[in-house]
This record gives structure tokens, C-alpha cells and sequence, in this order.
């Protein structure tokens, strides 16, 4: 992605050009012969032709009907004609406006992805139309069913970055929801703890608009406004180490650049989300996108210094048996350089989380214990008989 800068220059006019609807179908067959864009879904195919067989049921047997009407009323005759011609006709143009539909609408998709692969490859970056279950440690992949990422445009450097919008389904039949997000994904140098910043300003009537409810005795306080922004979850005994993760500068950052996303810190990865698309075709969505991943990538640098200390005994044991010599230093990440006189106390902790700091602790949601609590209180009060001498009266 391009370089982060004053003015986070990008150039977004292949997202508005003019594309050939020729290179478009090319394109799009180029997807699926590369194994790029995966063929129609096999599920989809099987819903469409039983509703297809259902509606033409339906309309059989409203014409079946009508026939029969008609016949009863006058054997033959002009009221015959039109009764039996009108539904046919009918059929005809509901087919036809589903065709022209489903034909405007695939080369609509066709001439979507070409901008963004066109759009991503005049900024250094790839394009990827479809990602079947990511695999990605954040919060909202490993939820529900049906997991998919789309239109990923991925950056290398100066660290890889991919930009995507995200679906996933819950429940079944009448209850089932699909979910729909956007996400930045940064890959860090380092493993960090588990760290959640709640932004307060997309807060719903019921709060946190995350799918996710953490234990309120990680929550951590900072200092300055930080907390009119955002809420900052760490795990229990890392809130040393969240201060010196999330210094002045960078809450700054935050609070100027990202207020209106949801940020996760989970293994060495760092996410934004929120529940809108983000890889689309307004080059507005892109400036606001290139501004926040560029205002924070030149501060994710004083993160890869950050090491977990409760590793350091695991560092002094791994490195018990070695045999080092003067001048000369450790294999591995965990020493650089240590002098034969060193004590092995003295050792760096190796890049890393100990387990307790890995994941937060889930809570759980104010609204399930309201809807608990209700429907305890209905019970009791149906085994009083309170409504039925209500009812009664």
C-alpha cells in the first residue's frame, strides 16, 4: 500500500473509470479458470430451481384454475382466449425480467471486481474477490456459520494490510441472520496481549455493538479523553503492560484517526472493524481507510519492542544447557548477544504472550440477564396465580 504520509496520496481512479464490459467477462472468466473466484454455488443452484419448480407449480395451478372457469362459462370464444393468454403472457415477461435481471446484475459483479483488482494493482496491492473461512484470530471469524471474506485488496509493504468486507450467519430458518462487517487486518512484528478498544461512538441502545462481551474487571481506565472514545479491555495483570503499549502518542493516534472503529489486538495481529463495508467502490471509504492504516503504522514499530515478562524464566530454562563462549551470542530470539559472563537472570524474554495474557475472558451481556430475570419473574408470578386472578376479574 502506499507509503504512510502527510496526505496519504492513493490513486483511486480506476474505482471511477470507464470499464469495457468485454474485459470485464474476460476478467471474471480469468477468476474462475485461475480457481480465483470459485463457480456457482452448488446450494444456491438447488435453492433457485426448487423455488423455480415450486412457482411454476403455483402458476400451473392458477392456470389449471382459470381454464376451468373459462371452460365452464363459455366452451369457446374471445373470454376463453384472453382468460388462457393473460397468464401466459405473464410468465413470459416475470422469465424474461429474471433473466435481463440475473444477466445485468452478473456483469454488474464482473465490472466491480476488474476496478478493484485494476484499483489495488495501481497502489502496489493484490486482489482477491472470494476467501471461503479467513482462519484469522479476531473476534468475528470464528463465529457462526457460512464465514466469508470478499473483495480483499492486500498490501506487502512496509507490512502486510488487508482490507475486506465479511459475512457470517447465525441461527436457522425464520431466525437465521446474516451478519455483515467490514475489517482492516495489520499484521505486528510481535505477539501482543489480547487487547479490545470498544469505540464508544457506534455504541447501540444496548451497548457494544461487538458479538462479543468481555469480563468488566479487564477493563482498564487511561488517562486524558481516551475513555470518552473508546472502553480498553486487557487481560487481568497486563494493564502495566497495556500503558506502555498504549502511550500518549498513540492514544492520540487512535482518538484522531480511528474513533469510529472497534480495534482488536489478538496474537500479532491488529484489527478495525465495523459493521459497514469497507472494500468498495467510493474512493471516499479508501482515503478515510489509507488515513487511519497510515497514521498508525509508523507507531506499530515502538510495539515490536514490547516483551512479556513472565516469559523470562522460560527464556533463562531454554537456554540452561548451552555452552557460550566469549564474544558470542544465544541462538534464537530469545538473547542477542549475551556475554559468557552474563547471568542468566539478566536474559531478554523471547517475542511472545504467556498464556494468561493470550485471551481476554468473555462475560456476559446486561441483556441476558435482563431476559433471564424476565422470564424467571413471568414464572413466579404465573405459579402465584397472579394472572389468572387478573384474568379472571
Amino acid at each position: 500500500m502506499p507509503q504512510p504520509g502527510a496526505a496519504y496520496p492513493f490513486d483511486a481512479r480506476p474505482l471511477v473509470e470507464p470499464v469495457d464490459p468485454a474485459a470485464a467477462r474476460a476478467f471474471a472468466h480469468e477468476l474462475r479458470r485461475t480457481g480465483r473466484l470459485p463457480s456457482a454455488n452448488v446450494a444456491a443452484i438447488v435453492g433457485i430451481t426448487v423455488l423455480g419448480i415450486v412457482f411454476l407449480s403455483v402458476f400451473l395451478t392458477m392456470v389449471g384454475t382459470i381454464v376451468a372457469v373459462a371452460a365452464s362459462a363459455a366452451s369457446e370464444g374471445i373470454g376463453f382466449l384472453l382468460l388462457t393468454f393473460i397468464p401466459v403472457v405473464v410468465l413470459v415477461v416475470i422469465v424474461a425480467g429474471a433473466v435481463v435481471a440475473a444477466v445485468v446484475a452478473r456483469r454488474g459483479a464482473s465490472a466491480r471486481m476488474l476496478r478493484l483488482d485494476r484499483f489495488a494493482r495501481a497502489n502496489g496491492m493484490s486482489y482477491l474477490p472470494r476467501l471461503a473461512n479467513p482462519g484469522l484470530p479476531g473476534m468475528i471469524f470464528s463465529l457462526g456459520s457460512s464465514r466469508q471474506a470478499s473483495d480483499l485488496v492486500r498490501g506487502e509493504r512496509p507490512r502486510f494490510v488487508e482490507f475486506a468486507n465479511y459475512r457470517y450467519t447465525t441461527g436457522s430458518g425464520k431466525n437465521r441472520t446474516t451478519h455483515k462487517w467490514g475489517y482492516v487486518a495489520v499484521k505486528l512484528d510481535v505477539p501482543l496481549p489480547h487487547i479490545v478498544l470498544d469505540a464508544t461512538g457506534n455504541n447501540g441502545l444496548f451497548g457494544s455493538n461487538l458479538p462479543a462481551t468481555f469480563d468488566k474487571d479487564q477493563r482498564l481506565s487511561l488517562e486524558g479523553d481516551f475513555d470518552r472514545y473508546f472502553s480498553l479491555s486487557c487481560p487481568a495483570g497486563y494493564e502495566t503492560d497495556a500503558l506502555y503499549l498504549f502511550t500518549p502518542d498513540i492514544m492520540a493516534r487512535f482518538i484522531d484517526n480511528a474513533a469510529a472503529l472497534d480495534v482488536e489486538i489478538v496474537d500479532d495481529w491488529l484489527f478495525l472493524y465495523a459493521k459497514r463495508d469497507f472494500s468498495t467502490l467510493d474512493p471516499a471509504t479508501w482515503a478515510w481507510l489509507f488515513s487511519v492504516v497510515g497514521a498508525l503504522l509508523d507507531k506499530f514499530a515502538q510495539w515490536a519492542r514490547w516483551r512479556d515478562e513472565r516469559l523470562r524464566a522460560a527464556a533463562a530454562a531454554s537456554t540452561s544447557d548451552l555452552t557460550p563462549y566469549p564474544g558470542a551470542g544465544v541462538a534464537g530470539d530469545a538473547v542477542a548477544s549475551v556475554p559468557f559472563s552474563a547471568p542468566l537472570e539478566t536474559l531478554r524474554p523471547p517475542p511472545g504472550v504467556a498464556q494468561q495474557g493470550r485471551r481476554l475472558q468473555r462475560g456476559v451481556p446486561w441483556v441476558t440477564f435482563v431476559a433471564v430475570g424476565a422470564v424467571v419473574l413471568f414464572w413466579l408470578l404465573s405459579q402465584a396465580g397472579v394472572f389468572g386472578f387478573f384474568f379472571s376479574r
